[in-house]
């Protein structure tokens, strides 16, 4: 059985200072002092080095990473968690490998969500800028669009 975890906010110990990226600082060891002490006599030392280098591989190394993100967004309700990493991809190669028609969509949906983000973007500066406009009494073209269509024809 894995171990209980106190899950009150009031009971909660003070935690060292970790460095940013090293995940809480865990190790092999952190984790396999989880194990249940009735259960971890019965290993041998061979068995504790296999089962070190197995945690080992399973936790991987960190990379650094090009953009590190983080934000809080309050609302009144909840309290969203955002973060954004960019970095190299430094996981175990011998997974399977995305099929081309996989890729095709990756790519088709990448370049879908930056051009809806572009219009987004776009649409928002063109309404902030009219409304600012509007606000400041700045009149570009007397009268209406219409009008101005009209006589131009």
């Amino acid at each position: 059985m894995f171990p209980r975890i106190n899950s009150q906010r009031g009971n909660q110990k003070s935690q060292p200072a970790r460095e940013p990226g090293t995940r809480g600082a865990r190790t092999a060891d952190s984790l396999l002092t989880l194990v249940n002490p009735a259960v971890a006599q019965e290993f041998s030392g061979q068995q504790w080095q296999e089962m070190r280098r197995i945690v080992n591989l399973a936790m991987g190394k960190p990379s650094p990473k090009i953009v590190d993100l983080n934000f809080t967004v309050d609302l009144i309700i909840s309290r969203f968690y955002f973060r954004l990493l960019v970095g190299e991809d430094t996981r175990h190669k011998n997974r399977r490998q995305q099929s081309t028609g996989s890729r095709i969509g990756n790519l088709i949906a990448a370049v879908g969500l930056i051009i809806a983000l572009n219009v987004v973007v776009s649409v928002s500066v063109v309404v902030i800028g009219y409304l600012v406009k509007s606000a400041i009494g700045v009149d570009l073209m007397p009268g209406h669009w219409r009008d101005w269509v009209m006589n131009r024809i």
